[in-house]
């Protein structure tokens, strides 16, 4: 069983009303497989017969459509504490999902949402960093310095500042971005498992913060393009960034997520 280190992103699942069609275009769009869970609403996503991500029928209307990231704990109760303590929201407290491990539902003081996992049968990914599967996650804020504080907190995260090209509103702006590293190992990029985004100007006031998943992909361009035919939505076009190719898609059913084609992908 794969071994996830302390704060590390380990697991995404998507919230769906219609999990048959989420079946279908995520099938048609990364070529996976499925196989549903013993008599609960929900469906594991395999890429290559590893683990990828779960697809899960809401269970009440009301919840967003939207993916989400779990964050690795050897303590869950302990990790809790913290978030409590740094200002963020408890959720779900933690609740056990059989032997496969725990899980709670928690949100930052930005308001932006996550989970935690602790893992018991389970570990989560048995894939990542390779098409067709996880890659990368950041938040997206308009309050970053009290972000930034609550994961160092939390998560013991090292943030490196870094400006990205182009401005992610369109803005051509550079825009300030932090990477995340984990605790105990050289801060900067090379080190990175995750980001903070700020939402700006260009962005409705009432966008709330959130968390922006990716998958890697070996052909970017492509897979936009497949998302539309099967009913999707390109919200940011593909465009190269100093990591690859990137876009940002909504499922047929409004979840949000971006691509990214690597660097050593491109042709």
């Amino acid at each position: 069983m794969a071994v996830f280190a302390q704060s590390a992103p380990c697991w995404v699942d998507v919230q769906l009303s219609d999990l048959e069609a989420g079946k279908r275009f995520y099938g048609g769009l990364f070529g996976w497989t499925f196989r549903a869970g013993d008599g609960m609403p929900f469906a594991d996503a395999y890429s290559g017969g590893e683990l990828v991500a779960a697809l899960a029928a809401k269970q009440d209307g009301r919840m967003p459509t939207t993916w989400g990231v779990y964050f690795a704990t050897d303590d869950i109760l302990a990790t809790v504490a913290l978030i409590r303590k740094a200002g963020g929201q408890v959720i779900t407290d933690p609740v056990r999902a059989d032997r496969a491990g725990v899980l709670a539902q928690a949100a930052d003081p930005g308001g932006a949402v996550f989970g935690l996992w602790q893992a018991g049968d389970r570990a989560g990914f048995e894939k990542q960093n390779a098409p067709g599967s996880f890659c990368w996650t950041e938040v997206y804020t308009r309050q970053p310095e009290r972000v930034d504080a609550f994961y160092e907190e939390v998560f013991g995260f090292q943030g490196t500042d870094i400006e990205l090209p182009g401005g992610e509103g369109g803005s051509g702006r550079p825009e300030p971005f932090r990477v995340w590293s984990p605790a105990g190992t050289e801060p900067g990029e090379d080190t990175a498992i995750g980001g903070r985004a700020v939402i700006t100007d260009a962005f409705p006031e009432m966008m709330p913060s959130y968390f922006l998943n990716y998958f890697a992909v070996a052909d970017c361009v492509g897979v936009a393009e497949t998302a539309v035919r099967l009913g999707g939505r390109i919200t940011a076009p593909p465009m190269d960034i100093p990591y690859g190719r990137m876009a940002v898609l909504q499922d047929d059913q409004g979840a949000a997520f971006a691509v990214l084609q690597p660097t050593e992908l491109l042709p």
